[in-house]
């Protein structure tokens, strides 16, 4: 795990670098313009740049050892991290949906030159940060991904709506392409702030059939049956699991290879991390923890 964060931490370095930069660009070139649309994508951007810093800084903290007070190091943290992103991102689109109301009902002039002209270098800088960023299954660098894909979007929205004030004249469309803006930017932050609070709140993970596990796992020779089974995310790549296996096996050698092949199936649901506990005796109240109740999303 350790080398995916470390293959991305120089990625998100270039990233967070272009991306302020030209934060900065389409900033000045709103206020200059008088585009509510440019200025709604600036702080999309901006939004990036929290994003980018957050996913970096999580990064660099998950790759730190665990120690005696903090066993599981900090793999949390670019969950903690993807959280904070989605409400962010969340505030900014309530901002821009306010404000482009107001110029609804308030139009003012827009320079669909200056408002072009910087929306094109904002998708070229979207488009080399997604690049960067693509690929990578980390929730956290996935979060700030979609950041950027979001913005990429609406900056093609900008220059269309640019074109459009050119030849029309009718400014109207730069509030209503703000609104579609702030949208976007909610749905693409609500998937992501569903994804941290199941990890979170320790719910199953959504890519794990919770039965057809505890099936593969009651399915190996020397298995009685399977009870007080748990199975989380400790972050967006790690899935982890612990259970009860009741065995009447007493050899210590045939009991270890029915751990290992046990284990072995598990790493089919990318659950590579397992504590497996054998009795001898049936507990007398089994518990599998049955996804109901929104247990498992």
């Amino acid at each position: 795990m350790v080398h995916t964060h470390r293959d991305y931490k120089k990625n998100l370095q270039l990233a967070l670098i272009i991306t302020v930069l030209f934060f900065l660009v389409e900033l000045a070139g709103g206020l200059i313009s008088g585009s509510l649309a440019l200025v709604s994508d600036a702080g999309h951007m901006f939004s990036d740049v929290l994003a980018l810093l957050l996913s970096l800084g999580a990064i660099t903290l998950a790759t730190r050892l665990p120690t005696k007070e903090r066993t599981y190091g900090f793999l949390r943290a670019e969950i903690f991290a993807a959280f904070i992103n989605s409400l962010l991102l969340m505030a900014v689109s309530a901002i821009i949906l306010w404000e482009a109301y107001q110029r609804l009902q308030n139009p003012v002039p827009i320079g669909s030159g200056i408002m072009g002209a910087v929306a094109v270098t904002g998708l070229i800088a979207n488009i080399a940060v997604a690049y960067l960023l693509h690929g990578s299954h980390n929730l956290n660098v996935k979060s700030a991904f979609l950041h950027v894909i979001g913005d990429a979007v609406s900056s093609v929205a900008v220059i269309v709506a640019a074109l459009w004030i050119a030849f029309t004249g009718q400014v109207f469309v730069d509030s209503l392409l703000s609104g579609f803006i702030a949208i976007l930017i909610i749905v693409s932050a609500a998937g992501i702030l569903r994804e941290t609070i199941i990890i979170l709140l320790q719910f199953t993970p959504r890519s794990v059939d919770f039965d057809a596990v505890v099936s593969d796992m009651s399915s190996v020779k020397g298995v009685i049956g399977v009870h007080h089974v748990h199975i989380w995310s400790l972050s967006s790549e790690i899935h982890v699991l612990d259970a009860h296996i009741y065995s009447c096996e007493q050899d210590v050698t045939k009991i270890a290879e029915m751990k290992q092949e046990i284990r072995k199936r598990l790493e089919n649901y990318h659950i590579h991390h397992s504590t497996l506990e054998v009795e001898c005796e049936e507990c007398e109240n089994p518990a599998i923890v049955e996804p109901v109740n929104g247990h498992k999303e």
